[in-house]
């Protein structure tokens, strides 16, 4: 099944970067472009996209508004954003207005191509250092736990351990490589292995699950 996308940025560079990145995958379709919401809405109710990459900032109707009025189509598409901002406002925002993801546009292209796959699955992927900073700020919201002993996880490893700990700690798997000294290939295992062994969908809810079970505690805490 291919995956029709629709790239949505107010900088023509960026769209031909998107476009060159994705249109090498044989399960994605790049179907058009849009430089602002309003032609955003429009271009989504013509060619039907399956995902919306979405710009935050942008002329006319910003990329919040677009991704709001997106989903009271009759078919509403999956959007991911995408942004050079990465302020906790428009975070926030872009997923109370029904996105799917949020990633910084720095993200490596082999982490774009999968979070376009994610999306359409209908799965949430944030980026890794922003899931991390989210959390912190609500569970400092939270009423205060008993302290206790961190719960074991006697199915990982010592390795995959390790790997949970630096993915709850928001790393990409690029910095997870450079402070383990692996390849990213490996850490791409280690990080799979850990989602499959703890039954857990995604890194968002490997970050919960460190939570739960006190690995690790709230920034500033």
């Amino acid at each position: 099944m291919t995956i029709r996308v629709l790239l949505v940025d107010d900088q023509p560079l960026l769209r031909t970067g998107f476009r060159l990145i994705l249109q090498t995958e044989p399960d994605i379709e790049v179907v058009g472009e849009a430089a602002d919401g309003e032609v955003a809405l429009a271009q989504a109710r013509a060619l039907h996209p399956d995902v919306v990459l979405m710009d935050i900032r942008m002329p006319r109707m910003d990329g919040v508004e677009a991704t709001r009025r997106l989903g009271d189509l009759d078919t509403p598409p999956r959007v991911l954003v995408l942004t050079t901002y990465d302020l906790d406002e428009y975070v926030v925002e872009s997923l109370r207005a029904g996105a799917s993801g949020f990633l910084l546009k720095d993200v490596p292209a082999d982490d774009l191509v999968e979070a376009v796959r994610v999306v359409h699955r209908g799965e949430a992927v944030v980026a890794p250092r922003v899931t991390r900073r989210l959390l912190d700020r609500f569970a400092r919201q939270l009423p205060a736990t008993t302290t206790t002993a961190p719960a074991p996880l006697p199915q990982l490893t010592e390795r995959e351990h390790q790997v949970l700990l630096l993915v709850a700690r928001g790393l990409s798997n690029a910095e997870i490589a450079r402070e383990l000294v692996l390849s990213e290939t490996t850490v791409k295992t280690h990080v799979s292995n850990v989602l499959m062994k703890l039954g857990l969908r995604d890194r968002v809810q490997a970050v919960v699950l460190a939570y739960e079970r006190g690995l690790i505690t709230p920034a500033g805490s």
